[in-house]
């Protein structure tokens, strides 16, 4: 296993995670909805995003 890469993916999920989230919620907004999220909703969503975003840029292997 290499320490590096993994550390770095998840570096780069915990930063890409809130980016998509707020494109999500602005392009929302220009539709015309308009969503009120607490801390701890907002933390949970930032969470499982980054989880999706390090599924989808680490390498699978069959």
């Amino acid at each position: 296993m290499d320490y590096k890469k993994s550390i770095l993916n998840l570096v780069i999920s915990l930063f890409l995670s809130p980016v998509i989230v707020y494109i999500v919620l602005l392009a929302a907004k220009m539709a015309g909805s308009s969503y009120e999220m607490t801390h701890g909703e907002t933390f949970i969503i930032w969470l499982l995003m980054a989880i999706v975003i390090n599924l989808s840029i680490t390498k699978k292997t069959s």
